[in-house]
């Protein structure tokens, strides 16, 4: 019996030029998926005779979500939930609260995701932790501690807890932060660039591409990642597949990547805590040896091979058998 190649198109709210973690997302998946299936991205579906489609965001894949529901209401859905979704959006947004109801299926990107969702919810959901190829440990230096922030300028990301941190160790020669990221929020870009002026161990560096990012995160002795909510970032699995180790924010998408029991947590928007921590790191070698070992313990939950086989099941789960043969 002929093997049907199944069409799918992947609904993202950003393509490229956006360079965020909607759009890796969507392309590492259609990537993967393109070995079994053809896949077409798109920012919003209006009409077409795919089989399947993955939509990334409650909110603002609305209404492709909806469009593909009145169009083919038997065609399975899968929906991606990030980190707007489940902790500020399915609360209060009735748009986003209708995708969950049209959804066949709903995807979280880490390990506590599903708590956040309406217990109704709850069985439609499954977890598909996120990957990247691994990169080789880089040597640093011991003449300093270099931090890297990654993350565009915008109050979900709480960059100013990072800002903070950097007027805090404004003593200190010897630890040093840069940050990568776009001003989304102009006011939050004007706060970095007078920061850099004041504090001149703070270094912003605007938006980079992917590849230069990642060769940043490998340089850096440290990922700060202080986000008020996340789904599942990019960055952190980043840093895991890179040997740097991360200093997050005690969210549920944090803890759900690097593990309840993780000892580089800092209370969200707690500028003091994070200092500290930066501190202890620096001075005390032991600790920062620590968190290398736990996040080294972790990285392999992130490998691409894991994220596709999951992937693939979940597709094979949503479509019924006869659209897999003909």
């Amino acid at each position: 019996m002929a093997v049907h190649r199944i069409d799918i198109v992947i609904v993202t709210p950003a393509l490229a030029d956006a360079n965020n973690g909607n759009w890796q997302t969507a392309r590492r998946w259609a990537r993967m998926l393109s070995t079994t299936c053809r896949v077409r991205l798109a920012t919003q579906w209006t009409e077409g005779d795919e089989d399947l489609m993955i939509a990334l965001h409650a909110r603002r894949s609305a209404a492709s979500v909806t469009q593909w529901r009145a169009s083919r209401p038997t065609a399975p859905l899968i929906l991606v939930l990030t980190g707007t979704d489940l902790y500020r959006d399915i609360t209060a947004d009735e748009s986003a609260q209708a995708s969950l109801r049209c959804a066949d299926h709903l995807v979280v990107l880490n390990e506590l995701g599903a708590r956040a969702l309406p217990e109704s919810f709850r069985p439609k959901a499954c977890v598909v932790l996120q990957s990247c190829s691994a990169r080789q440990q880089r040597a640093k230096t011991g003449l300093h501690l270099r931090a890297l922030m990654v993350g565009h300028l915008r109050a979900e990301k709480s960059p100013g807890t990072y800002f903070d941190a950097a007027r805090l160790l404004v003593p200190r020669s010897d630890i040093r932060l840069d940050h990568i990221g776009a001003a989304l929020d102009l006011a939050l870009g004007a706060e970095a660039a007078s920061l850099m002026a004041a504090c001149p161990r703070y270094r912003w560096l605007g938006a980079l591409g992917h590849e230069a990012t990642r060769q940043r995160i490998q340089a850096a002795h440290l990922l700060v990642h202080p986000s008020r909510m996340e789904g599942g970032a990019n960055v952190v699995i980043e840093a895991l597949r890179s040997g740097t180790p991360v200093l997050a924010s005690h969210i549920d998408g944090n803890l759900g990547l690097l593990g309840d029991d993780y000892d580089g947590y800092f209370p969200v928007d707690d500028a003091t805590a994070l200092a500290a921590l930066l501190r202890r790191v620096r001075d005390d070698p032991a600790m920062l040896c620590r968190l290398q070992q736990q996040c080294d313990a972790r990285a392999g939950l992130f490998e691409p091979a894991r994220e596709s086989a999951a992937l693939q099941a979940l597709v094979g789960a949503a479509l019924p058998a006869h659209a897999r043969r003909q």
